[in-house]
C-alpha cells in the first residue's frame, strides 16, 4: 500500500510538471495573440470607469465603449507623437552632438593613455569592436522587442478592437466564468472576479499617478540643471517605469549622455544621474507605497521572478505585463484552497516574519515543539 501511494504521488508530480511545461510552451507559441489580448484586458479595465460614466448619462453601451476606446487612442497617440516629434527635433541637431561626443571620447582616450600607457589606437580598436557588438545585438533586441512593422501595425489595430469588444461584451464574459466554474459557488466566482478587477484597476491607476508625479520631478530636476529637452527626457524616463525596478534607472542614462554632449562640465551628467536616483528612492519608498499601497501585495522576490519569466516568454511586453499577471495569479491562488500556499508565497511577508525571533514565533503559531540540542 505504501509503495502504491508513493507511486501515485510520483505520477501526480510528473503529470503536474509535464502540464506546466506544456502550458509554458503553449503560451510561448501563442504569444502573438496572447500579448495583444492581455494588453487589451488591462486597457479595458482601465477604461471601464469611463465607460460606466458615459452609460450613466444615457449613452448606449456601443457608443460608451467606442468613446472610451477613442479617448485612449487620442491620449496614447498624443504621447507617442510627442516622443517621436522630440526625437526628430533632437536628431536635427545630431551633427553638433556627434562632434561633442567625439571630443569627449578623444579626451577619455588621452587620459587612459597617460594613466595606463595604453596606445590610443588600441583603445579605438577595442571601442570599435565593442560598438560593433552592441550594434549587432541591438538589431536582435529591437526586432525581438518590437517585432516587424506589420506586427506593430497589426497590434495598433487589434488592441483597440479587442478592448472595444471586452468593454461591450463584459457581462457576457462574466457569465462565461459562471458556466466555466459551474461546480463552484457563484458568489465566490463573482467575488474573485471583483477582486481581480479591483487589484488590477488599483495597480494601473496607481502606476499612472506615480508615473505622472515622477515625470514632473524628473523634468523639474533637468530644468534646474539646464538640460535641453527636459520635458522629453523626464516623460521618457517615467514611461520606462512600465518596466518595474530598472526602468527609471535606464531612463537616467539618456539625459546623462545628452548632458555630457551639450554641457561643458561632467558634473551636469553626474547631477542628472544623482537626481534620477533621488527620484527613484522617493518613488520606491514613498510614492508607490502610499499611492498603490497594499492593494497589490506581491513580495519583491516573486516580482523579480515574475519579471524574469515574463521577459523570457514575451520579451519587453512580458516585463510590462509581469506584475499585473502575478497579482491576478495571487488572487486566484488565494481563492482556491489547494493553491493557498502559493498565494501566500507570492504575497508580502507579515511583520512577524521579519522580527529577530521570527523562527520561534512561527513555531509557536504552528504549535510545533522545538527539540533543544543537548
Amino acid at each position: 500500500m505504501i509503495k502504491l501511494s508513493e507511486n501515485h504521488r510520483s505520477i501526480n508530480l510528473a503529470a503536474s510538471l509535464l502540464s506546466l511545461v506544456l502550458i509554458i510552451a503553449l503560451l510561448y507559441v501563442l504569444q502573438g495573440v496572447l500579448v495583444p489580448l492581455l494588453f487589451s484586458i488591462l486597457l479595458a479595465i482601465s477604461l471601464f470607469p469611463i465607460t460606466r460614466f458615459f452609460e450613466k448619462y444615457k449613452f448606449n453601451r456601443v457608443y460608451a465603449s467606442l468613446l472610451s476606446v477613442l479617448i485612449a487612442i487620442v491620449l496614447i497617440g498624443s504621447l507617442v507623437w510627442f516622443i517621436i516629434h522630440q526625437v526628430i527635433v533632437i536628431g536635427a541637431n545630431g551633427s553638433d552632438i556627434q562632434v561633442r561626443f567625439m571630443h569627449i571620447l578623444d579626451t577619455i582616450q588621452k587620459w587612459v593613455t597617460m594613466r595606463f600607457g595604453i596606445e590610443q589606437g588600441e583603445i579605438t580598436k577595442q571601442i570599435t569592436t565593442f560598438s560593433n557588438r552592441v550594434v549587432g545585438n541591438a538589431g536582435t533586441i529591437l526586432s525581438t522587442a518590437f517585432g516587424s512593422v506589420g506586427g506593430i501595425l497589426a497590434s495598433v489595430v487589434i488592441v483597440p478592437l479587442f478592448t472595444f469588444f471586452l468593454l461591450y461584451y463584459r457581462d457576457f464574459f462574466r457569465e462565461f466564468f459562471f458556466h466555466a466554474f459551474a461546480s463552484t459557488s457563484k458568489e465566490l466566482v463573482s467575488e474573485v472576479l471583483d477582486k481581480i478587477y479591483y487589484v488590477v484597476q488599483s495597480y494601473l491607476v496607481g502606476l499612472v499617478t506615480v508615473m505622472g508625479i515622477v515625470a514632473i520631478l524628473n523634468t523639474v530636476g533637468l530644468l534646474v540643471l539646464g538640460i535641453p529637452y527636459a520635458w522629453f527626457f523626464g516623460i521618457l524616463a517615467s514611461l520606462l517605469m512600465l518596466i518595474p525596478y530598472i526602468g527609471i534607472a535606464i531612463g537616467s542614462i539618456l539625459p546623462a549622455l545628452f548632458a555630457l554632449a551639450t554641457k561643458d562640465s561632467v558634473w551636469y551628467a553626474v547631477g542628472v544621474v544623482a537626481w534620477f536616483q533621488i527620484v527613484q528612492f522617493l518613488e520606491g519608498n514613498f510614492l508607490t507605497p502610499n499611492i498603490v499601497g497594499g492593494k497589490v501585495s506581491i513580495n519583491p522576490l516573486m516580482a523579480l521572478i515574475g519579471l524574469l519569466l515574463g521577459g523570457m516568454l514575451f520579451g519587453v511586453a512580458g516585463l510590462i505585463l509581469a506584475i499585473p499577471i502575478t497579482a491576478v495569479l495571487k488572487v486566484i491562488f488565494d481563492a482556491i484552497p489547494s493553491m493557498k500556499a502559493y498565494g501566500f508565497l507570492i504575497g508580502e511577508p507579515e511583520r512577524y516574519h521579519l522580527k529577530r525571533f521570527s523562527g520561534k514565533i512561527i513555531m509557536k503559531r504552528w504549535k510545533i515543539n522545538q527539540v533543544k540540542n543537548s
